[in-house]
């Protein structure tokens, strides 16, 4: 009999007492379900616990609210509650089989059959539940198996999977970059390839989560690969057909150990093209600030050099900002231009300065005798502008007679 060892998140008391409650209501209803049964079993982090039960929500949500925990209705309608015990919250699901399906939502039924809940999963490294003593339940065979070969594969028949809802083209390459080794199941590679003109029936939005998870892998390059191996990478992003500057770039990281980062991982991927970049956050309803972030790092500067001095990456840093600096220097260096050493200068120095603030104020103007309204920004605008020419040396003394001046050729 296959056993999961005692994880800390099993053993931990809010578990413990969770469960007592649900096992007290009816013995053998709860199981440990999805990514934390897969990833202890890889030895992965585990960052949520997901728990499927027997249990209708209503008789859940009953009896864990009497045991005096916090119960939230959180995704209701597909069966899912959140329960937080000790501010550490357990999403509960209540057993279902799909009642019909559209490719992009499903008609659940609450059903009391573990097998039924299993056979509707996506991918069997999905499909393991553990009992709370760590017993191990591989319901529709061959997850434990997957696992031991870092494989990813559909529950049964993979079109079936997929027609029941698109997204899951997406998810097989999201767990192929994050779980995967070896070459991708030739099943589900083929699968996704045919009905990938399905994901134009799911929400951008939901497009553009999944691919955000999917590019924060360690390395994703190998299910990008796969991805336009099988067509579907085109479908994602807007007919392309290479990786463009993306490799660079996560060798990049590599050599200066930098934390994956997915915004700026896209934007090597359209090697930096401001129009290219702009089309796909336009297309697909991506936040105000990621917007922001990716299209000011596409922009570039034209000022900005491998070989630049001390003087003029300060100015830079200052004017730029520290992440944007940062963005625009990586993405010089992935695409291939000027030198990487001097480019890793820029970087080691933009880590160790910190800008200084303007040591005056727009209230330093009006005491200067700047008239308000439009000449105190003009007026500061020009001190900003010489305190930085100056390498951010001009003393406060220095700038506001500065002030008085600019004040007296106002009143001229």
């Amino acid at each position: 009999m296959a056993r999961l060892d005692p994880q800390p998140w099993m053993t931990a008391e809010p578990t413990r007492r969770l469960l007592a409650a649900l096992e007290a209501e009816r013995p053998g209803c709860a199981r440990f379900v999805g990514g934390c049964v897969r990833n202890a079993l890889l030895g992965e982090p585990v960052s949520d616990i997901d728990i499927a039960t027997q249990l209708t929500p209503e008789r859940a949500s009953d009896v864990l609210g009497a045991a005096g925990f916090a119960v939230h209705p959180t995704g209701i309608e597909h069966g899912t509650i959140t329960v937080v015990v000790d501010h550490h919250p357990f999403e509960i699901t209540t057993l279902r089989r799909d009642v019909e399906t559209d490719g992009r939502r499903a008609v659940v039924a609450y059903t009391e059959d573990w097998a039924e809940d299993a056979a509707r999963r996506d991918f069997r490294v999905n499909a393991l539940y553990a009992a709370p003593d760590g017993e191990l339940f591989d319901l529709v065979g061959g997850g434990l198996d997957d696992l031991a070969a870092r494989r990813i594969a559909f529950v049964g028949d993979p079109e079936t999977r997929i027609r029941e809802d698109y997204l899951r083209i997406l998810r097989f390459f999201r767990f192929y970059a994050w779980y995967g080794r070896g070459e991708p199941n030739e099943e589900a590679l083929a699968a996704c390839g045919k009905l990938r003109e399905g994901l134009g029936r799911i929400s951008v939005e939901r497009i553009w989560m999944e691919t955000k998870k999917l590019l924060k892998a360690p390395d994703p390059s190998p299910s990008l690969d796969a991805m336009i191996a099988c067509g579907v990478f085109g479908e994602v992003f807007h007919e392309r057909d290479t990786q463009g500057a993306l490799p660079a770039l996560l060798a990049i990281e590599r050599k200066i150990e930098a934390e994956a980062d997915p915004l700026l991982r896209l934007t090597a991927l359209f090697e930096g093209d401001p129009a290219a970049v702009f089309a796909f956050v336009l297309g697909h309803k991506v936040s105000n600030e990621e917007r922001r972030r990716m299209l000011r790092a596409s922009g570039g500067d034209p000022g900005l050099a491998s070989d630049m001095t001390k003087r003029e990456v300060r100015q830079a840093i200052y004017i730029l900002g520290g992440q944007l600096f940062r963005d625009r220097v990586l993405l010089r260096w992935a695409t291939g231009e000027g030198e990487a050493k001097g480019w890793m200068k820029l970087l080691d120095f933009a880590d160790s300065w910190s800008p200084p603030e303007l040591p005056v104020s727009g209230n330093d103007a009006l005491q200067a005798g700047v008239k308000s309204g439009p000449d105190i920004g003009d007026a500061m605008e020009q001190v900003e502008a010489e305190w930085i020419a100056s390498d951010f040396e001009l003393s406060r003394d220095t700038l506001v007679a500065r002030l008085e001046e600019i004040a007296g050729e106002g009143d001229q």
